[in-house]
């Protein structure tokens, strides 16, 4: 088991990526907190993961510094130290993808969450770390889009996963010699909820070939 002890922190644990994440730690071994902005949610996934004493939740909005701080005190209550954070919250959020159907609370809501609460997790976590005598390893979930585009979720989505790999390749420079380790991960597609299957069944066999060739 290559994380057994290791306690992890992931937001957005409840959707079909973090969930994953959830579980594969939970194989290696680790102690996780399931993040998530609802209760019920967050209650249904830890329930899922069936790991008692090995999986906790607390609910967590990461744009609101202060519920990302009571996770983490949550966490480090149970399992006593925390040494990993999982950036998955984000998304599109069911806002409009073509470019001028994008309104200013659509802008603000998707750039909000993916971006500034990557940043904020960030920041709170690696000041639990500190307070531990420093080190720990933090994963920032970006997407193809960040590197590319995300025809599928619009530019506003575009902008904010670019945004996290920016935030990322600084975090590495900044805190690698703390023995603060900041990676990001980009994936393409994942068919990890409804709506996203549904946009990508919309899709034409054309534009599926393109993309995944």
């Amino acid at each position: 088991m290559r994380l057994k002890d290791k306690v992890a922190l992931i937001t957005g644990a409840s959707g079909g990526l973090g969930k994953n994440f959830c579980k594969a730690f939970l194989n290696e071994g680790a102690k996780v907190c399931v993040t998530d902005i609802s209760e019920e949610i967050v209650n249904n996934t830890v329930a899922e993961l069936n790991s008692p004493g090995s999986a906790i939740g607390s609910v967590v909005d990461v744009c609101q510094r202060r519920t990302i701080q009571a996770a983490v005190s949550t966490a480090v209550k149970e399992f006593g130290h925390l040494d990993i954070l999982v950036n998955v919250a984000g998304g599109a959020l069911h806002t409009p993808h073509k470019f001028q159907e994008i309104d200013e609370a659509s802008w603000d809501k998707v750039v909000d969450i993916n971006l500034k609460g990557t940043f904020l997790c960030c920041q709170i976590v690696v000041e639990q770390f500190r307070k531990q005598g420093g080190g720990g390893k933090i994963v920032n979930i970006s997407a193809l889009a960040g590197r590319w585009l995300g025809s599928l979720a619009g530019c506003h989505y575009t902008a904010a996963k670019a945004g996290v790999i920016g935030l990322t390749r600084h975090l590495a420079h900044e805190l690698g010699p703390e023995g603060i380790y900041v990676n990001a991960i980009a994936p393409t597609i994942t068919l990890a909820s409804q709506r996203t299957i549904d946009l990508w069944n919309a899709r034409s066999e054309e534009y599926k070939e393109k993309l995944l060739s």
